[in-house]
């Protein structure tokens, strides 16, 4: 089996590995988010006074919404956290794991404290917050980490994008998979527990243990068969980050800023409306055997959508997809205002309303934003950045359950009320908190995102490039050789071709490649290993890779300009990252006439990542055709 073969297999081990890291995760997040404040409401105080009920539901759901907004400074120190962290199995993994266990704990915890309720409300409601505190720790940090993790995984745009769809893939499974067996699951259960039909305390604690099963096997997984990357870039920002510098990193960026806002109106909308399309089915449209439909639908638009998102990403923008999602979800919302009477209508309704691609393209952005706040900063807050979006999920997510909660009680659907209970008054106040007040926001995010999102994927691109400059430049290299002794190394040819000197490299855009090094104008696409040696790392674009020789030389081969906006395309590598190598042993091909093609150039740039290291270099014989093992220059460095 051929290296890139291999490669492959790792590839799609990581992929298939991070995709279902998500279903349980995101599974998790649902019961947390939504399912849970339908117990409350319906479940959890029964036997107690209605009035003290509902003195409890307005309580917690009060003390959730406080929690989540407490979590607005606590969530980047969580994800600055994670940053800071060192391990064996690097700074992502540890808290996934620990971060699920720890949470699918406290969750089976939350379905009554076993029955503390109806006991002692008073000290229930001490320890519901004390409990759910920690709960929410924990659980953001897995959060944090495992959406943290995608730029680690890569740092090529579309590759980040694989993964993310990915995730949200598995992630509408999930989510959505759970309006398909809830139901069913609780009454179940509780029937044979108890004998009678409803959803009842045994029902939504064994719905809570197994959906805490389900997201640890899932976080063991992503743990497992994912592989985080160490390459220059990331090497070469500043390790440890102080808590102002957290923060001076979101609001410095206004490409964190600008898509956040976007997707936090988005969130309310999405979040509101599903946390109350239980309640329109049992108390508006008098059917709540229907609310598995809910589910399905969702189930079956997120199979399709999310894994055409990388396919339509290669043609669209990102930003004409999250307007495309957006406008399903407002004639989604308009179908619910009038059409609820047409049972057709509304499964279309439910099908637009998950047409949406406002979660992928903000992760997305966000995660291509790290490396703008890198350029910009030299800092690079992966798991701080990515804390945004889980931030934004779970401060949507305490509104909504507030909302739920005030619905619940404002409309009379508590209780053992049903649909011939609601009032002309009742439905007006659903109408409005459910689907008037989330069109609106609807709206408003695709002004935001339209007018003040600008990290594209093409400038995110160019972001790396500039890094790589930088790099060569040396103008982020760490100075750690002021003691070191003075190594010689010889630099062979990695292509065939004629030698260039670095001055008269010209990149895509006419402007002089920076740094010390040499160029080669090829003959042929292959890349060959310029001296014995190891691969440290290779772009997700696959245009460039570092290789550090035995005696510590670190150069990067960078394979033609502007081939990183080619995403991969007509590169094939035959090595694994972290592979000894020896001078000579065929690296990588590229097909020249593909960038030729595309308006880019094929020339070969070996540069010294650490320029500031070189004492003395021999002189390149500029014109002359060499092939690849010739001796091109000899380096003195310390």
């Amino acid at each position: 089996m051929t290296n890139s073969h291999k490669n492959s297999g790792k590839q799609i081990i990581s992929y298939a590995s991070f995709c279902l890291g998500n279903l349980g995760h995101a599974a998790f997040y649902g019961v947390m988010s939504t399912y849970f404040i339908i117990f409350i409401t319906s479940g959890m105080f029964s036997g107690l006074e209605q009035s003290v009920a509902d003195k409890l539901i307005g309580l917690i759901t009060g003390l959730m919404v406080v929690i989540r907004i407490v979590e607005l400074v606590i969530d980047p120190i969580l994800g600055n956290i994670v940053d800071n962290t060192k391990t064996r199995w690097g700074k992502f993994k540890p808290w996934i794991f620990l971060g699920t266990v720890v949470s699918a704990v406290l969750l089976i915890l939350f379905t009554g404290i076993f029955g503390l309720a109806q006991s002692n409300w008073i000290l229930f409601a001490i320890l519901f917050v004390i409990i759910y505190i920690g709960f929410d720790i924990f659980y953001s940090l897995s959060d944090v980490s495992y959406w943290g993790m995608v730029p680690a995984l890569s740092e090529d745009s579309h590759e980040r994008g694989i993964y993310t769809s990915l995730g949200a893939f598995s992630g509408a499974i999930g989510w959505n998979g759970l309006a398909i067996i809830v139901v069913p699951l609780v009454t179940g259960v509780t029937y044979a527990v108890t004998g009678k039909h409803e959803e009842g305390a045994p029902g939504w604690l064994a719905f809570a243990a197994v959906i805490s099963a389900l997201a640890i096997v899932c976080a063991i997984i992503v743990c497992l068969g994912t592989k985080e990357k160490h390459n220059l870039i990331r090497n070469s920002a500043k390790q440890k980050t102080t808590l102002p510098q957290v923060f001076s990193a979101i609001f410095h960026n206004d490409q964190i800023l600008w898509p956040s806002l976007a997707y936090l109106v988005f969130s309310l909308a999405n979040t509101i409306t599903n946390g109350v399309l239980f309640y329109l089915y049992k108390f508006v449209i008098g059917k709540p055997g229907e609310f598995w439909v809910v589910g399905l639908a969702a189930t079956i638009v997120g199979f399709c959508v999310s894994p055409l998102f990388p396919v339509l990403n290669k043609y669209i923008p990102r930003k004409w997809l999250f307007v495309a999602g957006q406008t399903c979800m407002i004639c989604a919302y308009l179908l619910f205002i009038f059409c609820r009477d047409n049972v057709v209508l509304m499964d279309l309704g439910l099908v637009l309303f998950n047409i949406n691609f406002a979660q992928l393209v903000t992760v997305l952005t966000l995660t291509d934003a790290i490396e703008y706040g890198q350029l910009k900063s030299g800092q690079r807050n992966e798991a701080v950045v990515l804390a945004v979006r889980p931030m934004i999920d779970k401060f949507t997510g305490a509104v909504s359950n507030a909302l739920v909660g005030y619905v619940a009680i404002a409309a009379g659907m508590t209780g053992a009320a049903t649909a011939a209970d609601m009032t002309a008054h009742d439905i007006s106040t659903f109408n409005t908190m459910a689907l008037y007040i989330p069109l609106i926001l609807a709206v408003i995010s695709i002004i935001v995102f339209l007018s003040k999102v600008t990290l594209t994927e093409k400038k995110h691109a160019k972001v790396v490039e500039e890094l790589k400059t930088k790099l060569a430049e040396g103008e982020i290299e760490k100075d750690d050789s002021t003691k070191a002794k003075t190594r010689q190394q010889k630099i062979y040819a990695p292509a065939d071709g004629e030698l260039m000197q670095m001055s008269s490299v010209v990149d895509e855009d006419g402007k002089p490649f920076p740094g010390k090094g040499f160029a080669i104008k090829p003959s042929a696409g292959k890349i060959y290993a310029p001296f014995d040696g190891k691969i440290r790392f290779t772009f997700g674009t696959k245009h460039a890779f570092e290789i550090v020789s035995d005696n510590g030389l670190q150069v990067v081969v960078h394979v033609g300009l502007g081939t990183v906006n080619l995403r991969g395309e007509g590169f094939e590598t035959y090595y694994d990252d972290g592979q000894e190598v020896k001078k000579g042993n065929l690296l990588l091909e590229f097909d020249r006439d593909l960038a030729l093609k595309n308006g880019y150039k094929d020339t070969i740039v070996t540069f010294y990542t650490q320029p500031g290291r070189i004492k003395k270099a021999s002189s390149i014989k500029a014109g002359s055709t060499v092939k690849h093992g010739d001796e091109v220059v000899e380096v003195q460095f310390k």
